[in-house]
């Protein structure tokens, strides 16, 4: 299926065309019907020849409904751009047109009707005219008469090419579907309606309504009147939402596939202003139309064609959505908009707005997620495909290299500032280097701490091989020169008192692989494991604790935790009679 929307001006035989190339009536209420114009959104369908099924949504023409145009015209990727030849190009044809361009439609007819009233040939002059440089110069042309039909056939092979040539959506893109309609069914409940622009929807689905930020589940679908299991855009559809009331949903409210999607307030945008005007010129307060949603936005021009637009309520947006500002009381489009940034940065400093609209200016409106990352410096793989990127790499936090090698050095310069300030100490606690370095996350930290050669243990990070202060230094290397006369003859808390050692100092040491703790104030060499194991090695086995004593010249106080190191470390094993064995390599 395709969807094409109808535009022009009020009682020009919009849809009056749909009527005659559906054999539908677009016109829903008994009030469009009795005034003989469009009020609300109309939608209609048929098949044309070689199969292709087109659904219309006809927007009403006169300007107190532009709103309600808008909520059509927007999720639709072609027009049908209507110009009745006995009034010609008039002032809804031209905010129409202003729309279409706006919203970047590129695809469309220009079709002028009443050709049994007048001659078509000036409108068509006209309306080329006014087509000039816009995205739909160029775009076919057909002369039709609603009331007799002349022109039809014709109409029917130019729509079916112009529909050929439309680009195909991605049937795996995140659903967002804008609800321009809801009402209820009875005996079914709440329905809504909307375009389809991308992805697929199935029956059975969990959808998140915004902004009630409800989980729905989708009761039914129905498309072309019938009821099916799964639509895949392009398509109109009608959407039954299970349990859901209908003051919950209203025009301009979204379905969108869960966990998928962001919402902002603030964004930063291109602007191309309609006419002459400059964005610096556009008031300050203006209406924000995009899919069936219209919110108030506050613009604050940045750079020469772009803006920060802060909106009064959130709305589901991604980099490179467009959208169009309106003046409602000037009932004019004041101009297009393609979204740049949707966590866009705030803007404290004095500067900081210019600097952004530099950063701006190179921005092009497309969703490159290696380049995201890189203005961005760190972001969740989630969040930006949220935003419409595809994620470099894998989850769940994305680092750039620029801002990994400035959180590494930043880490250094903690860690060294904080040994300077605590020589002892067992390095710098986690969760204060995260709140240092500003992170999100602190598993982010491992990543950037492996760069500068330090490690994270039982909740600290700290950076192998600092010297001991110097006086500790001297006292230790006393202490280890007394330990290579005799390896196992740890000193006594007497010996290290006066040697100015305690805990932390011992602690310290052994971090820097100066002495081993066999437990708290005993100490021994680095290498006492293999040292021990040589000269246990000459035991006849099994030896028992006093056979190992005397081996090492100890006594029971250290001999009691080192044979206890040397069996966790499966170097021996301690047998029932309470005697020892010694293990090869292999464990046997």
């Amino acid at each position: 299926m395709h969807v094409v929307a109808t535009a022009g001006h009020v009682d020009h035989g919009k849809s009056t065309l749909v009527r005659a190339l559906t054999g539908m009536e677009p016109d829903r209420w008994d009030e469009e019907r009795r005034r003989g114009l469009t009020i609300d959104l109309g939608f209609a369908w048929t098949r044309l020849p070689d199969g292709c099924s087109v659904a219309f949504v006809d927007v009403p023409g006169h300007e107190r409904f532009v709103p309600n145009m808008l909520a059509g015209v927007g999720p639709v990727p072609a027009a049908l751009l209507v110009v009745a030849a006995d009034e010609g190009w008039m002032p809804q044809s031209g905010e129409h047109l202003d729309a279409l361009r706006a919203l970047d439609v590129r695809h469309g007819l220009l079709v002028v009707t009443r050709s049994d009233l007048a001659d078509p040939a000036p409108a068509l002059r006209r309306s080329r005219e006014r087509l000039e440089a816009t995205p739909l110069a160029g775009i076919p042309e057909v002369v039709v008469s609603g009331r007799t039909g002349d022109g039809l056939d014709e109409l029917r092979s130019a729509l079916d090419a112009m529909l050929h040539e439309l680009p195909t959506p991605d049937a795996g893109a995140d659903v967002r579907l804008w609800v321009d309609r809801s009402f209820t069914v009875r005996g079914a409940g709440t329905v809504v309606t909307g375009t389809l622009q991308a992805g697929t929807l199935r029956t059975g689905d969990r959808l998140r309504l915004h902004p009630a930020d409800l989980d729905v589940p989708v009761r039914a679908l129905r498309t072309l009147g019938d009821e099916v299991a799964e639509v895949t855009a392009p398509a109109r559809v009608a959407v039954n939402l299970r349990g859901t009331a209908l003051d919950l949903v209203r025009r301009g409210d979204a379905l969108l596939a869960p966990g998928r999607w962001l919402t902002t307030e603030v964004l930063d945008a291109r602007v191309h202003p309609t006419g002459a005007h400059e964005v610096a010129e556009l008031p300050r307060e203006l209406v924000l139309h995009v899919g069936a949603a219209a919110v108030t936005a506050r613009v604050r021009p940045l750079g020469q064609d772009t803006a920060r637009l802060t909106l009064r309520r959130p709305l589901p947006l991604r980099i490179g959505d467009r959208a169009l500002l309106r003046e409602p009381g000037a009932h004019r489009v004041s101009g297009g908009v393609v979204v740049l940034d949707v966590r866009p940065p705030p803007l404290r400093r004095r500067g900081a707005a210019k600097a952004r609209a530099a950063e701006l200016a190179e921005l092009d409106g497309g969703a490159d997620g290696a380049a995201e990352l890189r203005r961005r410096g760190l972001v969740r793989a989630d969040e930006l495909s949220a935003m419409g990127a595809a994620p470099p790499g894998p989850g769940p936090w994305l680092i750039s290299d620029e801002r990994r090698a400035e959180l590494a050095r930043h880490l250094g310069e903690l860690l060294d500032e904080h040994r300077a300030k605590h020589p002892l100490a067992d390095g710098v606690p986690v969760e204060a280097a995260r709140r240092a370095l500003g992170l999100p996350d602190a598993a982010l930290l491992p990543r950037i701490a492996e760069d500068i050669g330090a490690s994270c243990d039982r909740g600290r990070l700290h950076r192998g091989g600092s010297a001991l202060p110097p006086q500790v230094a001297r006292a230790v290397e006393e202490l280890r020169g007394r330990l290579r006369e005799h390896p196992f003859q740890a000193p006594t808390a007497e010996e290290l008192a006066a040697l100015g050692i305690g805990e932390r100092e011992l602690a310290a040491a052994e971090r820097t692989g100066e002495l081993l703790r066999l437990a708290p104030g005993l100490v021994l060499l680095p290498d006492a494991e293999q040292v021990a194991l040589a000269r246990l090695a000459r035991l006849p086995e099994p030896f028992t604790l006093s056979q190992a004593k005397r081996a090492l010249d100890t006594s029971r106080r250290v001999a009691v935790p080192l044979m206890e190191l040397l069996a966790s470390r499966g170097r021996t094993r301690l047998l029932p009679d309470g005697t020892h064995r010694l293990l090869d390599r292999g464990g046997g």
